[in-house]
């Protein structure tokens, strides 16, 4: 089915976020075929009145722990060790597989209601096949697109790691997928040691697959000695996304850079936690592509407005030179180019995927919207996200979700939490 979004005001965000104006997005076969003002409608097209919304690429969160869903708010006010100690050390080790799948779906699902349009799910959840299968099936029935960044967590070790590994890529993600891929997301060098972090490294080039792992977010030293063994056993190199690194130096940021490394930072969680001040600026400042992301909803929000917020004001905080378009082109752009998938979406570039958001700003939030760029980050909450788009494939229109049973979910998610906080 072909689709034309006619007469709404445009942002594209490539090579970085500007206004193209009131303009028409033509989308056929589930990409963008053209952008412009007056497109001629094909025989075969839905035409969607996009007056009084602003539309713009779908949002990518780089790292998020989508399992958690059903544990929201469970931990306010905690610190980064009392947040391990009662949600990775007390409630991970009770979550069935039917937790899982709840968690996931309706995690999911608040990502394409808030205008997250690509997820890099953080899933250190896979304790048996189980729960493997789980998060897979939740993730494909959510019809998010979804790199899912799998954490071995059984009990083998480096042996166990290879070989499920190797059987999670061979069962879900050995055939082409558009909208489900697959990374290695790694404890490292600074949780789970060297040895069991040149493992995981290797298995990742074994399967051809990216890195995500959390590195830089436990202290000066310890980042420092764990860039310094990645140098050391070569590799340190592109296709690894460092998930907090507040305490690397300048240098080191440098370093990554030029090494093809990208950054995820977790503005708000970072702060709260105390897992150091967010290196949005810094990283940026060093060439460091850098995305957002949410990573727990147990200690903070999920919607990509709060960590727009959250990233700017911060920065602009500390005196930095940050604007509404820088980080705008993370929450879209960047961040596809973190989870390696710029050349799919975060853009309006003709020839992607059409993952589009429509915002309203016909609203008592956002009107007048007198600067487009401005009103997305200072304005919008997902009140206002009216119509979204995966793929082409209309998810959300005028303001609800499609394809769900919305209540259902809900409910499987509250039996969920009453049996996991019991």
């Amino acid at each position: 089915m072909s689709l034309l979004l006619r007469g709404g005001v445009v942002v594209d965000t490539e090579p970085t976020p500007f206004v193209t104006g009131h303009a028409d997005v033509l989308v056929e076969g589930g990409v963008i075929a053209a952008v412009g003002t007056g497109l001629s409608s094909p025989p075969d097209a839905e035409v969607i009145d996009a007056t009084g919304r602003i539309v713009l690429p779908g949002f990518v969160d780089t790292h998020r722990h989508t399992w958690q869903a059903a544990i929201r708010s469970i931990t306010p006010d905690i610190s980064f060790g009392g947040y391990l100690e009662r949600v990775l050390g007390g409630l991970a080790p009770r979550y069935r597989t039917q937790d899982v799948y709840a968690g996931n779906l309706a995690g999911a699902l608040e990502c394409l209601n808030s205008g997250i349009t690509t997820l890099l799910d953080w899933s250190h959840i896979q304790l048996t096949p189980a729960h493997t299968e789980a998060t897979v099936e939740a993730l494909r029935a959510s019809g998010i697109r979804a790199v899912l960044g799998y954490c071995y967590g059984g009990p083998d070790g480096p042996e166990g790691l290879a070989a499920e590994g190797r059987r999670v890529h061979r069962a879900y993600f050995d055939r082409a997928d558009p909208l489900l891929s697959m990374a290695i997301a790694a404890l490292g060098p600074e949780i789970a040691g060297e040895t069991l972090a040149s493992h995981e490294w290797r298995l990742a080039r074994d399967l051809g697959l990216p890195v995500t792992v959390h590195m830089g977010g436990h202290g000066a030293e310890s980042a420092e000695r764990g860039l310094a063994f990645l140098r050391e056993n070569g590799l340190l190199g592109p296709g690894t996304t460092y998930v907090h690194p507040n305490h690397y130096t300048d240098d080191a940021l440098k370093r990554i850079a030029d090494s093809g490394g990208t950054a995820s930072v977790s503005p708000l969680i970072e702060a709260e936690l105390g897992i150091g001040y967010p290196a949005t600026g810094r990283a940026r400042a060093a060439g460091l592509t850098t995305g957002l992301s949410a990573d727990t909803v147990a200690s903070g929000p999920g919607d990509m407005f709060s960590l727009i917020r959250a990233a700017y004001t911060l920065e602009r905080a500390c005196g930095a030179d940050f604007t509404t378009r820088d980080v705008l082109r993370m929450a879209t752009l960047e961040g596809a180019e973190v989870v390696g998938l710029g050349e799919v979406t975060g853009s309006l570039r003709v020839g992607k995927q059409a993952d589009l958001v429509l915002l309203r700003t016909d609203t008592p939030v956002m009107a007048p919207a007198h600067d487009p760029i401005g009103a997305i980050v200072l304005s919008a909450d997902t009140s206002c996200v009216d119509t979204v788009l995966v793929g082409g494939r209309v998810v959300k229109r005028d303001g609800r979700l499609l394809h769900h049973d919305v209540p259902g979910v809900l409910t499987a998610l509250r039996e969920s939490a009453t049996a996991l906080t019991a």
